[in-house]
């Protein structure tokens, strides 16, 4: 078996074992407001003008219940939506803005994607945060596999802080990285804020 393929099977393990963990995790509700909370009060956030939050799906960190405060802040609200296997930017004012779409995914209404003035692009933002299936402590991350965030990472300002949202039960020891893998700055969980290694 050849390293690359070594290291799609560890990460289709971790992948398994995070999403069980996710999916058995008690209280995500209040686990998840403890998570936002701390975000918030980061240093990072209070600064950043412009923020992307992303909106929660299945058994991921939840977001929903922060986002019409946040929207009423003084921040510029940013969330993600997926087109052709690439996320697109939408400048969120409201929850009205928002339906269901495939896979009972909250997205932004079809009517609204393409006015001008909601079109965001990734270089605006102060600050991502950032689901994921699995994490360690040095900032490691992966997702569902099919690279929809590192892509749109990849293009973010080098200063925008990537902050990942995440519950203890997905953290694990190590994530197998390759090169094209984007490291976190930060990953809050309900019990601490974790320094990582960033793309410094």
């Amino acid at each position: 078996m050849t390293s690359t393929e070594d290291l799609a099977n560890r990460k289709t393990e971790i992948r398994k074992a995070a999403h069980a963990a996710r999916k058995a995790q008690d209280d995500k509700d209040a686990i998840s407001q403890r998570i936002t909370d701390r975000v918030i009060a980061l240093p990072e956030y209070q600064a950043a003008v412009c923020v992307m939050w992303y909106v929660d799906v299945r058994d991921e960190a939840r977001t929903r219940h922060a986002l019409p405060a946040a929207i009423a802040g003084d921040k510029k609200i940013v969330i993600p939506f997926c087109v052709d296997g690439e996320l697109e930017l939408f400048h969120l004012e409201s929850m009205d803005e928002l339906e269901l779409g495939m896979y009972s995914i909250l997205e932004p209404k079809e009517d609204l994607r393409d006015v001008a003035s909601k079109r965001i692009n990734v270089k605006e933002l102060d600050l991502i945060m950032v689901p994921g299936v699995g994490f360690d402590d040095q900032g490691g991350r992966t997702g569902h596999g099919k690279g929809y965030y590192d892509k749109l990472l990849e293009n973010a300002r080098l200063d925008t802080p990537l902050v990942a949202l995440a519950f203890e039960c997905q953290m694990f020891d190590q994530i197998p990285m390759q090169d094209h893998d984007i490291y976190m700055d930060k990953i809050v969980t309900e019990d601490r804020v974790i320094e990582g290694k960033g793309r410094g």
